[in-house]
């Protein structure tokens, strides 16, 4: 078997195993944020940030959710890293928007952060400030062990088939699934172009 018939294997297998009963729980939150005005923060590191910028792009547009990718202000974004550390970026991003218990952060990530590892600190941090201000954290996720995944409000975690292949896959499925959110009637209230 070639690479990509494996690869696209996995695809069909992990599309008939994600959770989808996750999946409409973080539809109905996100329809309650939106109906309290709460914000919605999406947040990424590496190619979870650029999903992260397509899907608040999405979230506003298609489902009229007021939200921010913190990584979409590269100055910002680079002055808090060089002056206050990598590890507090999206901490002290949060806080000068002062997250509130009407807000969400909304993860995307491989890993979801590991403190002993020191991976993806800045979103541990995130959580723990998202925790202490009552704010629901929502995400997808590939490792269940991940700290979003043990913290989380609503997480849908994208199966693990080969741990060869959790960064493509998990990034991939960020996108399958937000990309299910902005289309659910619940929360899509403008038509797409096409």
């Amino acid at each position: 078997m070639s690479h990509t018939e494996y690869y696209f294997n996995q695809v069909s297998q992990i599309a008939k195993q994600i959770d989808y009963e996750a999946i409409e729980n973080i539809a109905s939150a996100l329809k309650d944020l939106r109906e309290k005005q709460g914000r919605l923060f999406v947040l990424g590191v590496g190619g979870s940030a650029g999903n992260a910028s397509h899907a608040v792009n999405d979230f506003r547009k298609l489902c009229d959710i007021e939200a921010y990718a913190p990584t979409d202000n590269v100055s910002e974004l680079t002055a808090r890293t060089n002056d206050e550390g990598w590890e507090t970026v999206f901490k002290g991003w949060l806080l000068t928007s002062k997250l509130s218990e009407n807000d969400a952060l909304f993860i995307l990530s491989v890993g979801g952060g590991n403190s002993e590892k020191k991976v993806s600190v800045n979103l541990v941090n995130a959580i723990d400030l998202a925790i202490s201000k009552k704010s629901k954290i929502l995400g997808i996720v590939g490792k269940p062990d991940g700290y979003a995944a043990k913290k989380a409000t609503n997480i849908v975690i994208v199966p693990i088939l080969d741990s060869n292949l959790i960064t493509p896959h998990s990034e991939a499925f960020q996108a399958v699934i937000w990309h299910s959110l902005v289309s659910n009637p619940k929360l899509q209230t403008k038509e797409t172009k096409w």
